[in-house]
């Protein structure tokens, strides 16, 4: 890889995480009335505890509702590598989720199975670009389903 491309490879993730920064800012500041919509989906803010650092990280995400609980999709933009909150969820399950102005404390497990598949459907029915993603990747996409704590 050239000093060129690495250079524009950190000015990427720079540029990445200045926007998640400001849509963090404007999201909270307007409880979702700006950052709570995006490519078409719904967003809300996942905050999970660094696996190597135990410090918070939040990150805005695409979500999906079925029932009482909240459906997460670990796409990556269709990269062959998990996304770091995915992995953080897998080594710790609790975190946290801002829904507009609401906040939960939420527990985390990985869709398999019939179940994963039956997510799948409706999440690539609803947005069909998860379906692009997946042609992307060599991995399967991991969807997350995050219940609410009682209380």
């Amino acid at each position: 890889m050239s000093s060129q491309s690495t250079a524009r490879g950190g000015q990427g993730r720079s540029a990445l995480k200045f926007f998640g920064s400001v849509h963090r800012w404007l999201y909270r500041l307007t409880g979702g009335a700006i950052g709570g919509r995006f490519r078409g989906g719904e967003t809300l803010l996942l905050t999970t505890l660094g696996r190597k650092t135990g410090q918070a990280r939040t990150w805005p995400l695409i979500y999906f509702r079925d029932g009482n609980t909240f459906v997460i999709v670990g796409s990556n933009g269709g990269q062959d590598t998990h996304p770091a909150w995915y992995l953080n969820l897998v080594s710790q399950p609790t975190a946290t989720i801002e829904v507009g102005r609401q906040r939960l404390r939420v527990q985390a497990k990985q869709a398999a199975g019939a179940e994963r598949e039956r997510l799948w459907q409706m999440i690539t029915r609803t947005l069909p670009f998860y379906a692009e993603y997946e042609k992307m990747t060599r991995r399967e996409i991991p969807l997350m389903i995050l219940t609410p704590e009682e209380g």
